[in-house]
């Protein structure tokens, strides 16, 4: 029998390889010749395989749902459907989305379903399936509902947008961990035993191996295998030379996908927070990725009236001065515009106050209707609107002593409300100050017209 993904030569039961008088394990890629052959072998998804992890119960009681596996790269979601199958007793059938159409799903439904009929079940799993688009993956309910097959689907993209509602509702997701360090070094220690000799890095080069593998078990291989390349008696490589012999990839990061949104989410809570640092990296982290300065700009414009508001009216211009820098210079010396707005946002007093005005303002307009505003702040550009009663008994604020008349502004019939609340932080203080001013006043008003 050939090696799994080596072609047989001629009918024969040899491989091509072995004909050639090649070593067909000598040719396959690290990767593959590590990837796991139980379950029990794949690394950094205990919470998944083990004890009462989801897919540990499943293959216990050797019934499989259908599933949405949902990882980063590298993580073993291809092994995994592969395995649960093998665990399971179902024929595992692999499909790329990539690379695959109409006839492709045809023609493995038709084969599924001839499977069933002799007692077979299939898995199919489905590399990529965020790639299908809506009716494709539509195309997939009747032969997950009446069990023709088993669907395992593998994406990168978060279910919730990427995949349709009705899919979903009959598959369950469970969600992959990108690798940790630990793991990583599980593989590491894996590929020495495979290659049976260590990897020629210092301790520290070794530490950098992995953090370049931002998690990916995929990529660390591929990396240790070009490390591999090098002469048996090659000096220890520290990490400057490790990164001269490798090229190190950009962050994972899509624009327009899950990720853009995650990491714009840790910015926005981090200067919340206050953690200046944490900002930084989260925003580094998007410029790494190619990230438009100018989104995060935006970003950081309406977190200054948002999450700072009058606390430091400051905020505001200091970001909407980083964009005009941003706009002035361009990268990369605009974007050091970016990191003092981040700083000054960061350190800034923090208050929603006025976006919470807005929102109590919004919802009281919606619950109110179109109530009229009192007559006496009516304008009455005509002798029949003074007629009417327009503009009469209005006070000109400042005519009066202390420059504050005290009049009502809110419409006849609806109560006084309070929605903007300033908090004892930063400038806020004084406007609180302020405004305990005038609600004395008004209230000394009201008493002397009562």
């Amino acid at each position: 029998m050939a090696k799994r993904g080596m072609p047989d030569a001629g009918g024969t039961g040899e491989s091509l390889f072995a004909a050639a008088g090649m070593d067909a394990s000598a040719v396959a890629p690290l990767a593959d010749r590590l990837r796991p052959q139980s379950l029990a072998d794949v690394i950094g998804q205990d919470h998944l395989l083990q004890g009462e992890g989801p897919l540990a119960r499943m293959v216990q009681a050797k019934k499989l749902s259908s599933l949405i596996l949902w990882g980063p790269p590298g993580t073993g979601k291809t092994s995994i459907a592969r395995l649960l199958a093998d665990a399971t007793g179902l024929e595992f059938a692999p499909l790329s989305a990539v690379f695959s159409g109409v006839a492709d799903l045809r023609k493995v439904f038709e084969t599924a379903r001839a499977r069933r009929a002799t007692g077979k079940a299939t898995l199919l799993f489905v590399d990529e399936i965020h790639r299908f688009n809506r009716a494709q993956q539509d195309g997939f309910l009747p032969y997950v509902e009446d069990g023709t097959v088993v669907l395992v689907g593998a994406t990168t993209e978060n279910p919730s947008f990427a995949l349709n509602s009705a899919l979903l509702s009959r598959a369950s997701v469970v969600v992959l961990h990108r690798l940790d360090d630990a793991a990583l070094e599980s593989l590491l220690l894996r590929a020495e035993a495979v290659e049976n000799r260590t990897l020629p890095l210092t301790a520290e080069a070794r530490a950098a191996l992995r953090a370049m593998a931002d998690g990916d078990g995929r990529y660390l291989l591929n990396m240790a295998e070009q490390i591999y390349t090098l002469p048996a008696d090659t000096v220890p490589l520290d990490p400057a030379r490790l990164a001269e012999t490798l090229q190190k990839r950009a962050p994972i990061y899509d624009k327009t996908q899950d990720e853009h949104y995650n990491l714009i989410s840790a910015l926005h809570k981090s200067l919340r927070g206050s953690d200046v640092d944490a900002a930084l990296y989260w925003m580094a982290r998007m410029l790494a990725g190619g990230e438009d300065p100018l989104y995060i700009l935006r970003r950081l414009v309406r977190f200054a009236a948002e999450d700072i508001g009058m606390a430091d009216p400051n905020a505001l211009l200091q970001a909407l001065a980083a964009k005009d820098m941003y706009d002035f210079l361009g990268s990369p010396e605009g974007e050091l515009g970016l990191v003092q707005a981040v700083i000054y946002l960061g350190t800034a007093p923090k208050s929603n106050a006025a976006y919470k005005a807005e929102s109590g303002a919004r919802r009281a307009a919606r619950e109110h209707g179109s109530l009229m505003p009192p007559m006496h702040i009516l304008n009455a550009p005509t002798k029949m609107m003074k007629q009417m009663g327009y503009s009469a008994g209005y006070a000109y604020d400042h005519d009066a002593a202390d420059g504050f008349s005290g009049q009502n502004y809110f419409p006849d019939g609806m109560d006084r409300q309070h929605f903007y609340r300033p908090v004892e932080r930063g400038f806020e203080r004084e406007i609180i100050k302020r405004l305990d001013y005038w609600q004395k006043l008004r209230a000394k008003r009201q008493d002397d017209d009562a």
